[in-house]
């Protein structure tokens, strides 16, 4: 398996994994062609120094992908967050590893960038989701908040 930043070529199959699941379809829209806030998004990320949009491959196929953003923070005497976000398998491949590569190549990452802390949020509805980082060493220490706009 290889990993890469995404290009806007990948943008299609990277949301089409997104639709890929039971909150993906409510909250995705998977059309050709795609909805231009998709693109507009990608550019935003894509010219962003503190983001990366990084995709699993094999051979040619794109099969996974994730968000990583790195903040700074004046809390932890001004130390770097890694916040992980959009974590996507293909369905064909699940429950075969490739989650766990994609996660560790994202911890690679936050401490290749001198991050003190890596989180992440999940749904409290993906319980699958929760057992996984779990698994991977992630410890809920905080209770969540989100309030949309």
């Amino acid at each position: 398996m290889d990993f890469r930043e995404a290009t806007l070529g990948d943008l299609s199959k990277i949301v089409q994994m997104l639709a890929d699941d039971e909150l993906g379809k409510i909250r995705e829209r998977y059309e050709t062609p795609l909805p231009d806030s998709y693109v507009k998004a990608f550019e935003a990320i894509d010219s962003d120094p503190n983001n990366e949009l990084i995709v699993a491959c094999l051979g040619e196929e794109i099969v996974g992908v994730l968000q990583i953003t790195f903040t700074p923070y004046i809390t932890h005497q001004g130390g770097w967050r890694a916040t992980v976000e959009g974590v996507r398998t293909v369905s064909s491949e699940r429950g075969k590893g490739l989650g766990s590569k994609l996660i560790l190549r994202a911890v690679e990452r936050a401490k290749a960038r001198n991050c003190h802390l890596i989180q992440l949020t999940t749904d409290k509805k993906r319980e699958d989701a929760l057992r996984f980082y779990e698994r991977l060493g992630f410890v809920a220490t905080h209770e969540g908040m989100k309030m949309k706009l």
